[in-house]
């Protein structure tokens, strides 16, 4: 079975199955979204208009038995930064694609009528078009449950709440995961893109695949055994991660003075230890929960878990750092299950804990309502932001939005994306990645604090301007690489201080399609995909100027280490030179 497109056009509700052209038959994930949107997509249009696209795809190494490869990438213009969006994840998606032989899952065009919302039910040999009037106005538990009913389990599905229903640019699209849980294509407002076509779900057909075919099993058995050992004994992916889960960074980043707090206004939570990996750890084995799971088949570094509250009930999974940093710190909310409350229904309404998190932060300085308050925090989300009204349509816009309609001079956000869980002042290095990336502020597009505050890949003073540049930029570099492989961006951990685990994951997608690539061609395809986000971003209208820092970040000090912003605009732009 070889791989195939599959084309979906809104606007009469067809598709088409069409051969991969060649230039593309050697992409995945990221790469192949990305040059798709940048061929096909008209840089101008409107984000939420008929000439935007949605482009899923699963990465090189999905729908195998490789550690960590079940990540999908999702493409479109952004209607949040008015740039490119990639975004990946987890779940059941990437695996069930790959098997299906979809090497991507093109949409576009909207509806001629815009009353009706649709299901599309993807399998190996057509998409069908199913009105959904049932499911409108439900959000995404109701829908996967839904689906998962009427196909008997045996479906990825991928879904949009009542935020992506109203196109508000927080909205996610969220995907099922192996527990029957969600997982989120986070960042850049995609859930809207997919609610103006629109698409409620998108269900993909798990009853009739095969697996993928291997050129040459042996030598991929082989790499994806030192592949795995790699992550296993890696200190952070193969201890602190499946101990802690990604909030094992709460302490980590509160001690370097890097933890924003109260919407960026300090480096350190006083109430950290309340929120952190360790008492959340605590909590979980205490409750009955479970501190490790994975988010897709065949990971092996389960960072993600099970809370439940004090009686033993479920609470939430997933429960993640940037989701407890945006509550938590950020908002100045101490209550660990407070915070597994709201993102529990943020996984239902399918809004971005970033976006919403720093959104909210901000609205405490519009006199929304104020830091610590929990059940304020909750309404504004299960009432304003669920049904519409007009303030929960100004917080679904996002940070960007919200400062300019209240007049506000300290809005965190790059590129019109809210600046996430890393102080730029005090982890200078992410700092970088923050202005240059073309996806706007984004931790996952080159995660500096590796190397800035880890120790993983050498080390990079947090606190000094010296070598950052050149740091996000081959992080950068290697982060596209490795999103195009559909491999979870935890594996960058054992990938900079094992010098056998980036030649095993080469040497696993060399024995998957019969190819001989080296560590330069990686590169190169990373380098690629990045200038091709760039000059996308270019033709849409961004320029340098885009490329900065909020300004009060230049001249408030940020507590503890009383640091500012202190690039010049010429030795950010030299990033790009390469």
């Amino acid at each position: 079975m070889s791989d195939k497109i599959y084309r979906v056009d809104m606007r009469n509700l067809s598709f088409k199955i069409e051969d991969v052209p060649a230039e593309w038959m050697g992409l995945g994930g990221r790469g192949l979204t990305s040059t798709i949107v940048a061929k096909e997509v008209d840089p101008e249009c409107h984000p939420l208009g008929p000439n935007n696209k949605m482009v899923f795809a699963p990465g090189l190494l999905s729908g195998t038995s490789a550690a960590n490869s079940g990540r999908n990438s999702l493409g479109a213009k952004s209607p949040l930064t008015g740039g490119i969006k990639e975004s990946n994840v987890g779940g059941t998606s990437a695996g069930i694609f790959a098997k299906l032989g979809v090497k991507a899952l093109i949409i576009e065009g909207i509806p001629a009528d815009d009353t009706k919302f649709y299901q599309l039910h993807v399998t190996k040999d057509k998409v069908e078009f199913i009105e959904v009037p049932e499911l409108v106005g439900k959000d995404n538990y109701a829908v996967l449950d839904a689906m998962l009913e009427k196909y008997d389990k045996k479906v990825a599905v991928m879904s949009i709440g009542r935020p992506g229903e109203m196109k508000m640019l927080t909205a996610n699209v969220s995907v099922k995961d192996p527990k029957g849980k969600l997982r989120s294509h986070g960042r850049g407002g995609l859930g809207a893109v997919m609610g103006s076509k629109k698409i409620k779900c998108i269900t993909v057909d798990a009853a009739d695949y095969k697996e993928v075919t291997i050129a040459d099993p042996e030598k991929f058995k082989e790499a994806s055994k030192i592949f795995t050992k790699a992550l296993q004994e890696n200190p952070i992916s193969g201890e602190g991660l499946p101990a802690f889960g990604t909030n094992v960074l709460v302490n980590i980043i509160n001690e370097a003075g890097g933890l924003p707090t109260r919407n960026f206004r300090s480096g350190n939570f006083e109430f950290a230890e309340n929120i952190c990996g360790e008492t959340m750890a605590e909590n979980i084995k205490a409750r009955g929960g479970s501190t490790t799971h994975g988010c897709h088949a065949g990971c092996v570094i389960q960072c993600s878990q099970t809370y439940n509250d004090k009686d033993g009930n479920y609470l939430t999974s997933g429960f993640e750092y940037e989701m407890i940093w945006a509550f938590g710190a950020n908002l100045g909310i101490k209550d660990l299950d407070q915070i597994a409350k709201i993102d529990a229904l943020m996984d239902d309404l399918g809004v971005d804990a970033i976006e919403t998190g720093v959104t909210l932060g901000l609205a405490v300085d519009a006199g929304i309502l104020e830091y610590g308050d929990g059940e304020k925090a909750y309404e504004l989300l299960a009432h304003d932001m669920a049904t519409g009204t007009p303030i929960g349509r100004i917080l679904g816009s996002g940070a960007y939005n919200l400062g300019k309609i209240y007049g506000l001079i300290r809005v965190p956000t790059v590129k019109g994306q809210s600046i996430p869980a890393y102080e730029p002042r005090a982890i200078k290095g992410q700092g970088v990645t923050y202005v240059t990336s073309p996806m706007g502020a984004d931790h996952t597009a080159g995660y500096a604090v590796a190397t800035n505050i880890l120790n993983s890949g050498g080390y990079v003073d947090p606190l000094k301007k010296d070598g950052q540049v050149v740091l996000a930029r081959n992080l950068q570099i290697a982060s596209a690489a490795v999103d195009s492989t559909g491999m979870c961006i935890f594996v960058a951990f054992p990938a900079l201080d094992d010098p056998k685990c980036l030649p095993a994951l080469i040497d696993m997608i060399n024995a998957r399609f019969g190819i001989a690539l080296t560590g330069d061609d990686v590169t190169n395809l990373g380098a690629t995909i990045l200038k091709t986000e760039r000059d996308f971003n270019i033709k849409a209208g961004l320029t340098s100027a885009d490329d900065r820092i909020p300004e009060f970040m230049k001249y408030e000090k940020l507590p503890p280490h009383n640091v500012v912003w202190d690039f010049t605009n010429e030795e950010i732009d030299e990033f790009w030179n390469f």
